[in-house]
């Protein structure tokens, strides 16, 4: 504004330049001239600092960390509860599906039982030992077939080359032939797979 006023005053006495008002008019310029940039200097310090907000002063340094640091204790708070609760779900699906997988093979074996309660109570008057005995085969049968289709397979271990993976040895004894040496001579105690995992092993004779 002050420039503008001094162009102004310019075009009006250039032309005056032996006028005795000429020396008034140039210290009249030089003042507006310094008042212009005193002004456009407090305009540029003003411009330059920072507004307080609602008056207010400005945060310091350590405030800063502070509420930064308090953020992420809220975002970590929230995370790890979000986990807690995650975990805590898992466990109790886990638990439920193992006890719906326990019933049903419960379920399954249901019907064996049954039988052997029906054999029970057939055996307490029956005369013919031979049924008996048939009987006793077919429910020992279906019992296996009913474990068999879960994925459970007997080890075959007599015979065989002496495995940690499947046998366990209870004992030694002299090989009856070269052949069994090494081998497995008996078996005290069946072992069994559940889906190519062994469960139990077969406790074995070694023969040496």
């Amino acid at each position: 504004m002050a420039k503008n006023l001094t162009s102004r005053v310019r075009k009006l006495f250039r032309n005056m330049s032996n006028d005795p008002t000429k020396d008034i008019l140039d210290e009249q310029e030089n003042n507006l001239q310094q008042e212009g940039t005193e002004q456009e200097a407090t305009e540029n310090a003003a411009s330059s600092e920072e507004i307080p907000v609602e008056g207010l002063p400005a945060p310091t340094e350590a405030e800063k960390w502070q509420k930064e640091a308090a953020d992420w204790k809220d975002k970590y708070m929230r995370l790890y509860a979000e986990f807690d609760n995650f975990r805590k779900r898992s466990v109790k699906e886990k638990s439920d599906i193992l006890s719906t997988a326990s019933a049903n093979v419960i379920k399954e074996l249901l019907p064996v039982l049954d039988d052997f309660d029906r054999a029970t109570k057939a055996n307490e008057t029956a005369e013919d030992i031979q049924a008996v005995k048939e009987g006793f085969v077919l429910i020992h049968n279906k019992f296996n077939n009913s474990l068999v289709a879960k994925g459970l397979k007997p080890i075959n271990a007599t015979g065989q080359v002496f495995d940690t993976d499947f046998h366990e040895a209870i004992t030694q004894i002299p090989a009856p032939s070269d052949e069994l040496k090494g081998k497995v001579v008996d078996e005290l105690e069946k072992g069994y797979t559940l889906n190519d995992k062994v469960i139990r092993f077969s406790k074995v004779v070694i023969g040496q």
